[in-house]
């Protein structure tokens, strides 16, 4: 009687055992098949501002993100941002805004974990802006002068970064980048981004 009993009971574990793994390979999407949308946090940093003084200053901003797995290791995606705060240029009377830019990427990602990638990607920026000096009489702006008014002088721009992600939750990544996001080929100002926040996948 016993015989009888576990003869059925082994053949339903070895079935569903067996019918599991393929379960779960059917419900995965492959990442080729994916698309993903992110929002992060970005902090705008300038550099080389001002002929003969070369200043420093920080902007805040947000930026959106959507794009699509190419392949595997391959991706694409387009950004959409503005800036929250403007760059005020120390030593001088100066603020730099950007109003908001728009950027196109194509990107390389390789897994070093099961739960971690890094990637690099290279593209071009629009990026839209303003400059103001509020005393342009003061002697300490003569240096900045030539930057007053629209910002960059130069819209279009090469832009690239490089990053990390971490898969926190299923499909859900934290990632964290920096990299260029324009050259001012007017005044040389140089203007590098770096973000965090989130991704997710679906």
């Amino acid at each position: 009687m016993n015989k009888v009993v576990r003869t059925p009971v082994t053949t339903a574990l070895a079935t569903a055992l067996f019918l599991a793994p393929q379960a779960t390979l059917a419900q995965e999407t492959p990442r080729a098949d994916k698309h993903y949308i992110g929002l992060m946090a970005t902090t705008l940093n300038h550099r080389t501002i001002g002929e003969g003084r070369k200043e420093t200053a920080w902007g805040s901003g947000g930026t959106l993100v959507v794009g699509g797995h190419i392949t595997d290791l391959f991706h694409a995606e387009l950004r959409a941002g503005g800036g929250f705060k403007d760059a005020k240029v120390p030593n001088s009377d100066l603020s730099l805004a950007v109003d908001y830019y728009a950027s196109w990427y194509m990107g390389l990602h390789y897994p070093i974990t099961d739960y971690a990638n890094v990637y690099g990607q290279f593209g071009f920026s629009y990026i839209q802006g303003k400059a103001e000096i509020s005393d342009p009489g003061n002697d300490r702006n003569k240096a900045f002068l030539d930057l007053e008014g629209e910002f960059p002088d130069s819209g279009f721009s090469v832009s690239w970064l490089a990053g990390l992600d971490f898969e926190v939750m299923n499909d859900t990544y934290l990632v964290l980048e920096g990299g260029k996001l324009f050259k001012d080929t007017g005044t040389d100002v140089n203007t590098f981004q770096f973000s965090g926040g989130l991704r997710y996948e679906f």
